[in-house]
């Protein structure tokens, strides 16, 4: 591989340096705080969507466009990234986006309605995407290369633990103050980040002239292509797929628009995303993964939440403090993994992290209604320390073996796969949760009769703690039915599980296509 500082002139002071300068990486974690702040934003508000749909007098319908319209914004401009990178240059792209992403968060803090809170949501996740790709593409072009064992795992970190502890942030701050908290808490971080970015970071040059060969079009029909897509994959599960008239007509749409922006990417003069870095062999499996391991990602930090709430009955509080672990692991093993990239073959540590990651939830697969924190202990450690040792050698694998100036458009791209499997994870695990508990039901309810010794003790048992309330009978069968309902979901949730164990135990022998990464110790190019 080239060597990173080879890119450019600003891009290091002097390219033989081992060293990090102090101000470049103060910048650069400036910058991943920001990236922090963005990712986090997606789930810190999931947790409390109960307070701000009863804040804004809205319905369970509309406060979900809360969440979709960040995420459907944030698809659309994470692949757009990279040729803004390279025309206004890291430091304005990023200013530009901590800044707008500060302004939305306060209109978002003020909403009094949900109508404007879609806008402003919608506006957040546009702006505030540019800063996740665009900190990945500085890992992995201004620093050199032997020092990419330390850049990595903390980019790697922030990019697991912000999803991972935002229901726990979110569950806090919505208990101790407000839901509107959730977005005031951006301003003061905000304005520090924009400031101190404008500030330090000089790590190129912009290249205004490129805005003159804007592709419109091409946006248009990737904003129309990616936007769509987010929406069937969100709403899909809920509303039967393609029975539901907007689904039907958006993946019409999001088909039409994925034949004319491939078309458009594959013969306008500058594309809008360049699609041809795919044809290097370790970037495209490395983006696979990261697709696949988006799944596991937003599907296990969206399940454990939900079957806490569903069955527990837990507040968010509640829910944040005992799903806490995984990030806590997250956090104690990244170091580990940093000092292990430079010894051990990074294709076989991402084998290990998929497999520990399956291993994690297949012990969920014997889920009960009873399971609680001790329960979720274990799984939850397994689940932090197979998503690092997965991730954070992904990252270098697909990025940190393409030229330097490859690295701006992929970053792009490879956030983006990271987005879609996320989507695509919630999608499958709504879809099988709403499937199986449906079986589980019908089955349950064929054992539930008369012949039944257990239903019938279990039913006369309730008619008499009802006795003299009413009609006990009916009050007991109703009693009954819940019962039921609730095992058939509780068994729903371990059938998910159980997939992921298989996808994931399947995933980990995709490693063996990957070339084999040159050594962090020094130079050379994988392809």
């Amino acid at each position: 591989m080239a060597n990173a500082t080879t890119a450019s002139p600003a891009m290091m002071a002097n390219p033989a340096s081992e060293t990090i300068a102090p101000k470049r990486l103060f910048a650069f974690i400036i910058m991943v705080f920001g990236m922090f702040m963005s990712i986090l934003d997606i789930q810190i508000v999931s947790a409390s969507l109960s307070e701000i749909q009863a804040g804004l007098s809205a319905s369970s319908s509309e406060v979900s466009w809360v969440q979709t319209a960040y995420l459907i914004a944030e698809v659309i401009a994470i692949p757009l990234s990279g040729f803004l990178s390279r025309a206004f240059g890291t430091r304005l792209l990023f200013a530009i986006s901590a800044a707008g992403f500060t302004a939305s968060s306060l209109l978002c803090g003020f909403a009094t309605t949900i109508e404007e809170m879609i806008l402003w949501r919608a506006l957040q996740g546009f702006l505030g995407a540019g800063m996740i790709p665009t900190v990945f593409a500085s890992a992995y072009t201004v620093f050199p290369r032997t020092k990419f064992h330390i850049v990595g795992p903390i980019i790697g970190l922030v990019a697991t633990l912000a999803p991972t502890i935002g229901p726990t942030v979110g569950g806090y701050i919505t208990d101790l103050m407000s839901w509107n908290w959730l977005f005031f808490i951006n301003v003061v971080p905000g304005i520090g980040i924009t400031l101190g970015v404008l500030a330090l970071v000089d790590f190129d040059e912009p290249h205004f002239e490129l805005l003159d060969r804007f592709d419109w079009w091409g946006l248009l029909f990737m904003a129309a292509f990616l936007g769509t897509l987010e929406y069937v994959l969100e709403e899909g599960p809920q509303y039967e797929w393609m029975q539901d008239t907007s689904v039907a007509i958006c993946a019409w749409i999001c088909a039409v628009s994925a034949i004319a922006f491939f078309w458009r990417v594959f013969t306008a003069a500058e594309p809008i995303v360049n699609l041809r870095t795919f044809s290097n062999r370790n970037f495209a499996i490395g983006c696979v993964l990261q697709f696949c391991i988006g799944i596991g990602l937003y599907g296990l930090t969206y399940i454990y939440p939900r079957y806490l709430a569903e069955v527990r009955g837990y507040s968010a509080l509640m829910i944040g403090e005992t799903i806490v672990v995984s990030g806590i692991t997250m956090f104690l093993v990244a170091p580990l993994v940093g000092r292990l990239m430079v010894k051990l073959d990074m294709r076989y540590m991402i084998a290990f992290g998929l497999v520990v990651f399956a291993i994690g939830s297949y012990q969920m697969t014997w889920i009960t209604r009873d399971y609680d924190f001790y329960e979720l202990l274990v799984p939850q450690i397994l689940r932090g320390v197979g998503m690092m040792f997965a991730m954070v050698p992904t990252n270098n694998i697909a990025l940190g073996t393409l030229a330097p100036d490859r690295v701006k458009n992929a970053s792009g791209l490879f956030n983006l796969m990271r987005n879609l499997g996320g989507a695509v994870g919630l999608a499958v695990i709504n879809t099988v949760l709403n499937d199986r508990t449906d079986l589980h039901i019908t089955r349950l309810q064929e054992r539930v009769t008369w012949g039944n010794a257990t239903a019938t003790e279990t039913l006369t048992m309730f008619m008499q703690k009802f006795q003299g309330l009413g009609d006990s009978t009916l009050m007991a069968m109703k009693q009954l039915s819940q019962l039921v309902h609730r095992q058939a979901v509780v068994m729903s949730f371990g059938d998910a599980f159980f997939i992921l164990t298989l996808f994931y135990l399947g995933l980990s022998l995709l490693v063996t296509l990957l070339n084999k990464p040159a050594a962090l110790t020094g130079g050379g190019d994988a392809h």
